[in-house]
């Protein structure tokens, strides 16, 4: 059997989530409905991660296994063309047997952006979260590096979280101005879910003065009196790439 690598990107709007649920249409399912049309073979193709409903991804890892010939470049070009419009496969590779797209992953890169125009802007609607008002970035920037490192980040999880262990390690947290964007971009070896828009959302009511920057390690050490700030609204975060350890480096 073959193993083969997809890189996904997608437009996350009309879906909810990557993985394959009872209430609507999956990324997963779309993927795996276009790979049995072009193989003639039922396939389940496995995640390095899971999307929530309204996220997006530039760079999902997920793998397959085929008995397939087709060459490599086919399973790119055939997807792509029995795809819709907001799923794309921008590369097919094919990999060693015990390569898998989950356990083999580094880390990964999630970037939030954050629309500051004053007035709505109908293009970034579906791919940001439109603020108004001031921010203090420096504040911002000061709780991102407190935020850096190795810590227990189970103060930013949502209720349902089934991860076993809370600890995580975010290897940066950099803010990157660009006109009236402004991108969070979190680089870590693994995410808690919701993790990264409870993290928005927390260094948000930092820059709009709402808490303290001394909160933050009292996040980090589960105290029970404190609560992270609200999770930030879906459409403004996307997975932008995952690093493999047998191709990549962070």
């Amino acid at each position: 059997m073959r193993k083969i690598l997809l890189i996904v990107e997608y437009c996350g709007t009309g879906y909810v989530g990557w993985q394959i649920q009872p209430n609507g249409p999956s990324v997963q399912a779309v993927i795996e409905k276009a790979l049995a049309d072009l193989i003639g073979a039922d396939v389940r193709i496995h995640s390095s991660g899971r999307t929530d409903a309204g996220v997006h991804a530039r760079g999902m890892l997920a793998h397959f296994e085929t008995a397939s010939r087709l060459p490599v470049r086919v399973f790119r070009e055939g997807l792509n063309a029995r795809l819709p419009t907001d799923i794309a496969v921008r590369e097919a590779r094919e990999m060693p047997t015990g390569f898998h797209a989950r356990y083999d992953a580094r880390g990964k890169w999630y970037r939030y952006t954050l629309y500051r125009g004053r007035a709505r802007s109908p293009l970034q609607a579906g791919t940001s979260w439109h603020l108004h008002g001031p921010l203090d970035l420096a504040a911002m920037r000061q709780a991102a590096e407190l935020l850096t490192g190795r810590h227990d980040f189970g103060s930013f999880r949502s209720a349902n979280c089934a991860a076993k262990t809370t600890e995580r390690e975010l290897y940066r947290v950099e803010l990157v101005a660009e006109g009236d964007l402004l991108h969070l971009d979190f680089y870590g070896a693994g995410f808690l879910k919701n993790m990264v828009r409870m993290l928005v959302g927390t260094l948000v009511q930092i820059g709009r003065g709402k808490r303290p920057l001394s909160d933050i390690p009292k996040l980090l050490q589960r105290d029970p009196g404190q609560r992270c700030g609200p999770t930030a609204p879906p459409q403004g975060l996307c997975l932008m790439e995952v690093w493999l350890d047998r191709i990549d480096s962070p």
